[in-house]
C-alpha cells in the first residue's frame, strides 16, 4: 500500500466532508500541520469541529479556517492568541468546549486507547464540572471526562518513512503523537521523508500502523508565536579595563 501522496490536496481528496470532527496536532504554532490545514481550507468543507490545543493565530494555522468560517466548534485548551477567534466566540458564531490542558491531552490519549471515559480531580467544583458526573473515590471527588475520537487526524512530523513510521521533534511531541492514534484516518505531513527501514525502531514515536496517508513537506515555515528578545550587552570600548 502506497501511503505517500503528491501533495496535501491529494492526501485529503475525497476525505473531508461537512460536519466532520478533525484533530489537528501541534502546540501553539510548533508542529502544526500547516499544509494539511491549507488543504482543508481549499476543500471548502464547513461546519467542522476541530480538536486542537489551540486555534492558531490570526492568519496562521487554524486561524486560516476561522477566516473562511469553516469551523463550527473548537475543543481546545488555549485560544488566547487569536483575535478573530474571540470575535466569533463572543458573537455566538463559534462554539467552544474548553478543557484544562492536561485533561485535553488525556481525553485524546483515552480515545486512542479505546477508553470511553475516565475520572480526574482537575476541574471539580468549577465551571469545568458543570453538567458532568462527579463521583467520590477514597473520600475525594472526581469529575468524569469522556475520551475523544475524530474522523480525521492531521499531524506534523519531523521525519517519516514510506511505511508511515513517524518521529517528532521537541515541542511537536506534545499533541501530535496521541492524536495520530485517535481517529479513523490519520494523515501526516513530514519534513523529511526516508525509505522504509531507515529509522531505528527504538526512535519511532508513532508506528506506521496508525498512519494511512502521508505527504512530504520539506522546509516548512517555522512560525514564532511570541517573539521575545533582549538587548545585547554593549561591547566595551577598546582599551577599557586595561591597567595603565
Amino acid at each position: 500500500m502506497d501511503k505517500v501522496y503528491s501533495d496535501a490536496q491529494a492526501a485529503l481528496a475525497g476525505m473531508v466532508k461537512d460536519g466532520m470532527t478533525i484533530m489537528a496536532g501541534g502546540f501553539g504554532l510548533c508542529g502544526i500541520p500547516e499544509a494539511l490545514i491549507e488543504a482543508i481550507r481549499d476543500s471548502g468543507a464547513k461546519g467542522l469541529t476541530f480538536i486542537s490545543n489551540n486555534a492558531g493565530v490570526d492568519g496562521i494555522g487554524l486561524g486560516r479556517l476561522l477566516e473562511t468560517r469553516q469551523i463550527r466548534k473548537m475543543i481546545s485548551s488555549y485560544v488566547g492568541e487569536n483575535k478573530l477567534f474571540a470575535q466569533q466566540f463572543l458573537s455566538g458564531e463559534l462554539e467552544l468546549e474548553f478543557n484544562p490542558q492536561g485533561t485535553l491531552a488525556e481525553r485524546i490519549r483515552a480515545g486512542g486507547a479505546g477508553i470511553p471515559a475516565f475520572y480526574t480531580k482537575t476541574g471539580v467544583g468549577t465551571l469545568i464540572a458543570e453538567g458532568k458526573e462527579v463521583r467520590e473515590f477514597d473520600g475525594e471527588k472526581y469529575v468524569m471526562e469522556t475520551g475523544l475520537f475524530a474522523d480525521i487526524s492531521i499531524v506534523h512530523a519531523y521525519k517519516g518513512d514510506t511505511e508511515g513510521n513517524l518521529v517528532y521533534r521537541k515541542t511537536a511531541r506534545n499533541f501530535n503523537p496521541m492524536m495520530a492514534t485517535a481517529s479513523r484516518l490519520t494523515i501526516a505531513e513530514v519534513e523529511n521523508l526516508v525509505p522504509a527501514g531507515s529509522i531505528d525502531p527504538d526512535c519511532i514515536h508513532t508506528p506506521g500502523i496508525f498512519v494511512k496517508r502521508m505527504v512530504h513537506v520539506p522546509n516548512p515555515v517555522k512560525h514564532i508565536e511570541q517573539r521575545t528578545t533582549r538587548k545585547r550587552a554593549e561591547a566595551a570600548p577598546a582599551g577599557a579595563g586595561e591597567e595603565v
